[in-house]
């Protein structure tokens, strides 16, 4: 399987610095998978009424069409509708802003998370949603990766994927893991907005963080977790994060 790494939107809110939108593109003889779909077409035309101005102007959403899943996806050569299977981190506004786009696509998330999106919590924009998305939930799981409660998510590839719970950022909050050989690459969301999260607790996005999180002992917890794992096991797993520019591929 191959992984293409993507910029699906682009936040700026000064004097915050410039944050990406991480997504993946999992390509294999099966079709194609999206690990979440950034700002979407419909966001890029009727900001206002997808996402509202509060929170465009709180996190800077910037609207650029080009930046889209969907005609990144093109440009590449593919089809929407190869799209087959969507696995969201979760599903704020600048996650799953891209949905709609994709609307045959199965859309995987954990069971907490789908129960937190239609329970009416204020964070997620039902504007998103009204096109009907293919929910396919996963529930808890015995099966651990790295001491880490890992979901399997049954996609046609020959590389295993996992839901990883990271819980705190949202109440469903995932990271995706995906298995090649002997090798891990690690989609931890907003586990942590930058790098620097893993070395310190002190740094100015941290404040950021606690202040967006449903759970904030769960997030430093979940974050410890985390670093562990780039401690002891940087040589197997590859970390990083939804809007850290620094952590694309060179």
């Amino acid at each position: 399987m191959k992984i293409h790494h993507l910029n699906c939107g682009t936040l700026h809110a000064p004097p915050n610095p410039k944050a990406a939108c991480h997504c993946l593109l999992l390509e294999g003889a099966g079709g194609l998978a999206l690990v979440d779909t950034g700002i979407g077409l419909e966001d890029v035309r009727n900001p206002p009424a997808r996402i509202g101005q509060p929170t465009i102007d709180a996190a800077g959403f910037q609207f650029h069409e080009a930046e889209t899943a969907v005609r990144q996806i093109e440009k590449l050569g593919f089809r929407p509708a190869d799209v087959r299977h969507i696995l969201l981190t979760h599903a704020d506004p600048d996650h799953a802003g891209g949905l709609a786009d994709f609307p045959g696509a199965e859309v995987h998330l954990s069971e907490e998370e789908l129960t937190a999106v239609t329970g009416g919590s204020v964070r997620y924009r039902p504007p998103q949603f009204t096109h009907g998305p293919h929910w396919r939930t996963h529930p808890r799981a015995t099966r651990r990766w790295f001491g880490l409660e890992a979901r399997p998510v049954n996609l046609p590839f020959a590389s295993d994927v996992f839901h990883v719970p990271l819980f705190g950022h949202t109440l469903g909050h995932c990271g995706v893991a995906v298995r090649q050989g002997d090798q891990c690459s690690l989609h931890v969301g907003d586990a942590y907005y930058l790098r620097a999260e893993l070395e310190t607790d002190d740094h100015p996005v941290s404040r950021l963080a606690a202040l967006r999180a449903d759970d904030n002992a769960q997030r430093m917890a979940n974050l410890d977790h985390l670093r562990r794992l780039a401690r002891d096991h940087a040589g197997e797993i590859s970390l990083f994060g939804y809007h850290d520019f620094t952590e694309f591929p060179h």
